[in-house]
Formats: C-alpha cells, sequence, structure tokens
C-alpha cells in the first residue's frame, strides 16, 4: 500500500472517533442519557395558586431546561386527601408549597423523605422542621385576613368588622363568604385559630354564632377575596395578601387582619418517600428556597421564610406581619385536623358550594 493511503485511511479513522466522541459528549450532556433524548420528568404536586405557578417556575425552568414538571395543582384539602390516598403507590414526586399540618401528617404516617435542601440553614427556624434532616422545609407564611367590601357595607349603613367577635354580630347575617377548611388550607387555619385562641367548647360555640351570618363556604381560599371584591358578597374571609391584590386592582375593599390576631400555616416542600426518588427531586428542592424563588414568593406573600436584604412591611401591612400571626402550635393544629374537620363537616357543610 501506498504511503500516501495508509496516511489518508490513519486520517479517516481518527475524524471516525473524534464524530463518535463528540456524538457521546452530546447524548450525555444536559441531564440525558446516551441514547436517550427524552427529558427528565418529575411530578410535583402543589397547592399555590394557579397565576403564581408560572412566574415561580421561570428560574428553574431556565437552570434545568431538560427536567420537565408534570404540575398537579389544587386546593390544600384536596392535594392532601390525594397524597393519602396513593401512600402504597405514591405518584408525586415532591410536594411543594401544601399547607405544613397537612405535612405534618403526611409525616406521621411515614410518606416523607428526610432531606436537607442547599443553604437550609437560611431558613427561619419556626418556618422548618426541627429534625435534622428536615422532613419538610417551608418557604412562606400566609394569614387570615377579612377583604370588606366598603360600598357594599355602607349600602346597609353597617361598620367594618375588625375582630372575630365583630363577625359574629347577627347584623352581618347571610353577609360572608369563607373557604371550607376540609377543601382549603386558609378555611383550615382560621378554623384551627378559633380552636387554639378560645378553646374547644368556646371555639365551637363562636363557629356556630359565625355560621349564621355565613353565604356560602367556597373550595378556594382565594376566592372569598374576589367574591368580595366583586361584591357578590360584603366581606370575604381569605387571606391578607390576595385581599392586597385585589385592592392594588381597583376593588373597594378593605383588607382587615382581626385584631385576636391572625389564625396561619406555612406553605412547605417535602420529598416523597418512594423506591426510586430522582436526583431531579432534590435538585428541585434546592431551587424552591434559593434567592430567585423567595425573590418571587415574596411579590405574593409579605411572610417569606428567608428573609430577604431590604425587606421592609409590605404595602397594605400596618405593621410586621409577624406580629399579626397568633401563638400557633402547627403540630397541634396537624394532630386535631381530621377530628375538627369531621365535626365542622357535620355541623356546616350543608351551606358550601358545590364540588366541580
Amino acid at each position: 500500500m501506498k504511503k500516501g493511503s495508509r496516511i489518508a485511511i490513519a486520517i479517516c479513522m481518527l475524524m471516525t472517533l473524534f464524530l463518535a466522541a463528540c456524538s457521546q459528549d452530546k447524548a450525555t450532556s444536559g441531564g440525558k442519557t446516551a441514547g436517550n433524548n427524552k427529558p427528565s420528568e418529575l411530578t410535583v404536586y402543589t397547592a399555590l395558586e394557579d397565576d403564581q405557578i408560572p412566574t415561580y417556575l421561570e428560574s428553574f425552568e431556565k437552570q434545568y431546561p431538560n427536567v420537565k414538571l408534570n404540575i398537579v395543582r389544587d386546593s390544600t384539602g384536596v392535594i392532601t386527601a390525594k397524597l393519602l390516598a396513593e401512600k402504597d403507590n405514591p405518584k408525586a414526586d415532591v410536594v411543594w408549597g401544601v399547607a405544613a399540618t397537612s405535612l405534618l401528617m403526611l409525616e406521621q404516617k411515614q410518606m416523607l423523605e428526610s432531606y436537607a435542601p442547599k443553604d437550609v440553614e437560611r431558613v427561619l427556624p419556626e418556618f422548618k422542621d426541627t429534625k435534622n434532616p428536615p422532613n419538610w422545609v417551608g418557604i412562606d407564611a400566609w394569614e387570615t385576613a377579612f377583604i370588606v367590601n366598603k360600598k357594599e357595607l355602607e349600602k346597609h349603613s353597617l361598620p367594618i368588622p375588625h375582630s372575630y367577635e365583630d363577625l359574629m354580630k347577627p347584623e352581618y347575617k347571610d353577609m360572608i363568604v369563607m373557604p371550607n377548611p376540609s377543601s382549603s388550607g386558609t378555611g383550615y387555619l382560621t378554623v384551627s385559630a378559633f380552636h387554639q385562641l378560645f378553646g374547644e367548647q368556646k371555639a365551637w360555640e363562636n363557629l356556630n354564632r359565625l355560621h349564621q351570618n355565613i353565604g356560602v363556604y367556597t373550595h378556594s381560599g382565594s376566592k372569598p377575596a374576589k367574591m368580595a371584591a366583586q361584591g357578590e358578597y360584603p366581606i370575604g374571609i381569605s387571606f391578607g395578601y390576595r385581599g392586597i391584590k385585589e385592592k392594588k386592582k381597583g376593588a373597594p375593599v378593605e383588607v382587615v387582619f382581626p385584631k385576636e390576631g391572625s389564625g396561619w400555616d406555612v406553605e412547605a416542600n417535602a420529598l416523597i418517600k418512594k423506591k426510586d426518588i430522582k436526583p431531579e427531586a432534590k435538585q428541585f428542592l434546592d431551587w424552591a428556597i434559593g434567592d430567585e424563588a423567595m425573590r418571587k414568593y415574596n411579590e405574593n406573600f409579605a411572610i417569606v421564610s428567608v428573609k430577604q436584604e431590604g425587606q421592609s412591611i409590605p404595602e397594605g401591612y400596618t405593621k410586621d406581619p409577624l406580629q399579626q400571626l397568633i401563638k400557633n402550635d402547627l403540630n397541634k393544629a396537624a394532630e386535631q385536623r381530621d377530628a375538627i374537620l369531621q365535626e365542622w363537616d357535620k355541623r356546616y357543610n350543608a351551606k358550601s358550594e358545590p364540588k366541580q
């Protein structure tokens, strides 16, 4: 064989090896494996509001473009029931933004895998599990507020209520809309607040009085704020920032934080215990308490679990929101949840709107 031919063959062999190596590198980059061009998939159960989720996820999708997120969103009660029903065959990989009282129930049933996300030490201690590593980590807190349509109350020559006691007055009969606590985390944190503030017997007495003034119980925590803003009912029991958002949009509402103190809960994240835990699930939980995610949460919630630089009292709050919160035993709220909801359903569920 001529020398030139041998050189040409050698060059061809080198080029073949080079192209094969490039192809291998391309196949294994971006979280994909050789011979598999499908993105990784992650199933996320959440009770965050529909209009919040897309903006929250922008930074995750930029950071992990090859992870496909399957978002399963519903109200807190529905998500909790779904997770419990799937206990022996879990479908979710992670839980994102679900009430800590619900996650404490899952923890009691050994459904959570402990995991310490990156920089978890930055999270305020009252907003994460005390175990190390934690079973759940909070991202924000939300609290009871009354969303009061001033124009509608003026029609009836009635004052703005400033306390739970005010809401029970007979002059507000059929004027209040409130979330059903079996469906809504906002509903449950409000009913739980009655129990923690007044004790069991007095709580039910007060809830009986409040029930006389309820027009309907909704299956969404934000819906009462929207209904009050639209004038469907003069008063909506909801959560603070949703009312503030309606006010910013021009609705004739006043956002009132009850003078006895607001019931509250933590929107929290957790890793679901299952046979095969995906590394992407831990990446998601790392991202979910990172700086960019926290900045986005802070656009919708006055209280976030990681202090933000230059953070001030948000517009719509007259004082530090943390000072507005009642002394709240989250473990007690979780332990009592089933019993409270069963009793609440027996007493009051007849006024609930139909489930869609």
